[in-house]
């Protein structure tokens, strides 16, 4: 019986890559059914909501999602879409890999990090925002709870362990936030214990991004709060050329959604110029949630071969070919 899985094409460049990797998912032999729903703008302009209840009951349902850039209004009051997203389905763990492909205008060849952030607590909690009426003074909560940072550190640990890595890296401010980062670095620390057979770091998260700067190398998988998490995994990316290279998994208890996770780009949709790279990547995370690791290897191996040969890579890239074409690479190599 095949799988079905909810596909939420997205904003601007969206529909365009999220069809690429649907395409190349088709190729590789997966058998997925799809069932189509929109959300952001797309789904505003049609429904008059950023998230349609028919949105939500497809996640719901279907429990994998394959998802595409979306755009929250700016300055009209909407949350965030991601965040909402999370939220409502307890998606507490964010999983951004970075790995090299040869060929790519990247500084770094050798780079393989997993940056594991907390996606529902710390500073992008939304707790007590709140602006003075005179506008002079503006605060805002962050929350840390001993349940939430258990449960991110030991998926950091299980992470490694089932994929055979090495060592996981707490990264924290706990010197300076001794509440939150220090009950964070707490837990860790305890949970660290349970792991004898992984090597356990921690590090003040200024000093994590100069060494992942100057020494890439010293990481393995990075464990962390909110914040701290969406600042140094995008640093990642740029280790690896860009957002244009980078995927998300947003994963809970019985629900997980698989994006790119650069933005919808709007002056190039439409215009078959995006690098499909992102979301055919965020597709790779899904097989493997999915317990599909052939087919993910195979359309991996897909992937990197046609960047490291530059051949009908987009601009981005170093090439000068569009989206289509690109996607027609991959395909003719499986």
């Amino acid at each position: 019986m095949s799988k079905t899985i909810t596909v939420i094409p997205g904003d601007g460049i969206g529909p365009d890559i999220v069809k690429s990797a649907t395409a190349i998912l088709d190729k590789a032999g997966c058998d997925f059914e799809y069932e189509y729903v929109d959300a952001g703008l797309t789904a505003l302009e049609k429904t008059g909501e950023l998230l349609p209840q028919n949105t939500l009951d497809a996640i719901a349902r279907n429990g994998v999602t394959l998802k595409g850039p979306l755009t929250t209004p700016v300055g009209e009051g909407f949350t965030s879409i991601n965040v909402s997203l999370r939220k409502h389905f307890g998606l507490y763990a964010n999983m951004r890999p970075v790995l090299s492909f040869k060929g790519t205008q990247a500084r770094y060849d050798n780079i393989d990090i997993i940056t594991i952030r907390e996606n529902t607590e710390g500073m992008y909690s939304g707790l007590g925002q709140k602006v003075s009426e005179d506008g002079n003074e503006a605060e805002a909560v962050s929350k840390i709870t001993r349940e939430g940072a258990e449960r991110i550190v030991r998926f950091a640990y299980e992470t490694a362990r089932r994929e055979g890595r090495k060592k996981v890296t707490a990264v924290h401010k706990a010197n300076i936030l001794k509440s939150t980062s220090g009950l964070f670095l707490k837990v860790a620390r305890e949970i660290a214990e349970e792991y004898p057979d992984i090597e356990s770091a921690e590090m003040i998260v200024d000093a994590a991004c100069m060494r992942l700067v100057m020494n890439p190398e010293e990481f393995d998988v990075i464990v962390t709060t909110n914040l701290f998490g969406d600042i140094l995994s995008d640093l990642c990316a740029g280790l690896v050329g860009g957002l244009g290279m980078a995927p998300g998994a947003n994963i809970g208890k019985d629900c997980a959604i698989f994006e790119a996770v650069h933005g919808s780009a709007p002056d190039i949709a439409g215009k078959n110029l995006a690098n499909p790279s992102s979301v055919i990547l965020a597709s790779i995370q899904m097989l493997e949630y999915l317990g599909m690791a052939d087919k993910a290897e195979k359309i991996t191996k897909a992937l990197a071969d046609v960047i490291e040969s530059g051949d009908r890579t987009t601009r981005d890239l170093g090439g000068s070919h569009g989206t289509t074409d690109f996607t027609q690479a991959v395909i003719d190599r499986l």
